[in-house]
């Protein structure tokens, strides 16, 4: 006989799903205990928060008599965020005014860097003047999403604002000021390396061009420079501060020391003529007068005028002889 294959019964299967089920239960358990423990760690997440602004009311509520320098520097800057938040909200001017009186010894500190670099002539509240109008383009276009600060923002602002004042007052194009900034470069080079100055040869071939362009460069490098008279002198022993134009040569003033020897030779020539005759020699070659308006002065007429010079003559040309 052949063997026959034992048939399960549905009894045996039903307690075999049942141990399927009963050993398929814990990983369940596994995947919501997981669940439930990130679901526990996004929720303890928050009391960071509250925490911080516990210490921020702490700050505020504090006297700012018991603040430390860092609590006053910090609760500053989160009211200073504040405007800038409520400024970009609202467009404020009063916000804005708050932001820029903050803001403005930064425009006074990089003017007066850059003073120490400019001639004298030029003021520092100039300077300042052209800053400030930088500070206010940068507080309208500064974007607070961009996540930088606003110091590194603004301070690139300012200075390109001084700057591009500078370039409007400058009577020199920029393109002379080039060249003329990369010829003084290669002299220095050159001076620097050769321990001398440095000839037209040497300069063409450092910049790599030709004698004659050099010496256009030259021409067009070498502008006129513009002087302030009310600059003030380096080289005074003097108390005092002395400006440029109290030392400028006056070509239409007198010298005094050639006036008192004109005056002399005048007393030395006149000493033998009598009032008369010194008054006309006076009238005639220092004011200037003719013979006509002479002899009106004196009561004489043209020609007995001109007789009394003819004779004056003759007597300081045998005198002098």
């Amino acid at each position: 006989m052949t063997p026959t294959k034992k048939q399960s019964s549905p009894s045996a299967t039903s307690t075999k799903t049942r141990t399927k089920t009963k050993r398929a239960a814990p990983a369940k358990t596994a995947v919501t205990k997981t669940k439930t423990a990130a679901a526990e760690a996004v929720t303890t997440k928050p009391p960071a928060k509250t925490t911080t602004r516990r210490s921020r009311s702490k700050l505020a509520n504090k006297s700012p008599e018991n603040l430390t320098l860092a609590e006053r520097k910090r609760l500053e800057q989160e009211k200073i965020d504040v405007i800038w938040k409520m400024f970009k909200r609202t467009g404020d001017e009063n916000l804005r005014n708050v932001l820029v009186e903050y803001h403005f010894p930064l425009v006074r500190y990089i003017a007066e860097r850059l003073l120490q670099t400019l001639p004298k002539s030029i003021e520092l509240d100039d300077l300042v003047s052209a800053g400030t109008f930088g500070l206010l383009d940068a507080i309208k276009g500064f974007d607070l999403k961009r996540g930088i600060k606003f110091k590194t923002y603004c301070s690139t602002r300012i200075r390109g604002s001084i700057l591009d004042e500078l370039r409007s007052q400058d009577w020199v194009p920029r393109l002379v000021r080039l060249k003329a900034h990369r010829l003084e470069r290669a002299i220095q080079k050159l001076e620097a390396t050769h321990g001398r100055e440095a000839n037209d040869y040497e300069l063409s071939c450092e910049m790599e061009i030709s004698m004659q362009e050099l010496s256009e460069l030259k021409v067009e490098a070498s502008p006129k420079a513009m002087f302030s008279l009310s600059e003030k002198l380096d080289d005074t022993n003097d108390d005092r501060d002395m400006e440029k134009v109290e030392i400028l040569e006056d070509k239409k003033g007198c010298d005094p020391v050639q006036t008192l020897h004109q005056q002399d030779v005048l007393d030395v020539i006149t000493s033998n003529l009598t009032k008369k005759e010194r008054l006309i020699i006076i009238m005639y070659y220092y004011e200037g007068l003719t013979m006509r308006e002479i002899g009106d002065i004196m009561s004489l007429t043209e020609s007995r005028g001109c007789q009394i010079h003819s004779n004056i003559m003759g007597r300081l040309k045998t005198q002098l002889k």
